[in-house]
């Protein structure tokens, strides 16, 4: 079985104080991951307008 994992780790910086850019490779959807120490948490990456960012998808 093929590896069709959901979710692409396209940026990363720091490792203490992480900060991550995930995709969600179904819907383009860009996710923002900050963790520092024990506790981390992960939301929507959102432009000026409030909206998500949203990034191509390839097959």
């Amino acid at each position: 079985m093929a590896n069709k994992d959901r979710f692409e780790k396209v940026y990363s910086q720091g490792t203490v104080n992480v900060m991550e850019i995930w995709v969600d490779k179904e819907t383009g959807v860009n996710y923002v991951f900050h963790a520092s120490g024990y506790s981390g948490g992960m939301a929507p990456l959102l432009d000026r307008d409030g909206k998500p960012v949203i990034s191509p998808i390839y097959e």
